[in-house]
């Protein structure tokens, strides 16, 4: 029952890691998966305490069945490499998609750098123009000027 709890554990961490937006945590949950499926397909062969499987220990009825062992052992060393090659590509990555363009850290920064600007400029002072008197351009409105005034 303890192996059938840590099993569902680690598949359940390693589903929740791999829906997550990062590649570390992606990399972590595939990990935390192999562990979980390899600790299934060793409870899977073991059903009860058994020998180890040598020849001149035990006889071929209380020995152990190698063939899960061997499968775990396997899949250990893989995972191993997948993992070190995940974590090679992700460090050696520019981008892995965990800043999106609405990021808060990104838009402080652009806020704090726009404010900055701001403060630094000088304004220079410039003398105030006086509107020049419009003039009308149609003569239709030079008629309504004069009749009005």
């Amino acid at each position: 029952m303890i192996i059938a709890a840590i099993v569902a554990i680690l598949i359940g961490g390693g589903v929740y890691m791999v829906l997550q937006r990062g590649m570390v945590r992606i990399i972590v949950g595939i990990t935390l998966l192999s562990h979980g499926v390899n600790l299934l397909i060793l409870a899977a062969g073991i059903g009860t305490w058994r020998q180890e499987p040598l020849t001149d220990r035990a006889t071929p009825d209380v020995a152990a069945d190698p063939l899960p062992q061997a499968f775990v052992l396997t899949a250990i060393v893989i995972s191993m490499a997948s993992t070190a090659v995940m974590l090679t590509l992700a460090a050696l990555g520019r981008d892995d998609d965990t800043r999106t363009v609405e990021s808060p850290e990104r838009t402080a920064r652009k806020l704090r750098s726009l404010e900055t600007l701001g403060k630094a400029t000088k304004t220079v002072e410039q003398p105030e123009r006086t509107p020049a008197p419009t003039t009308p351009t149609n003569p239709a409105d030079e008629k309504k000027g004069a009749t009005n005034s």
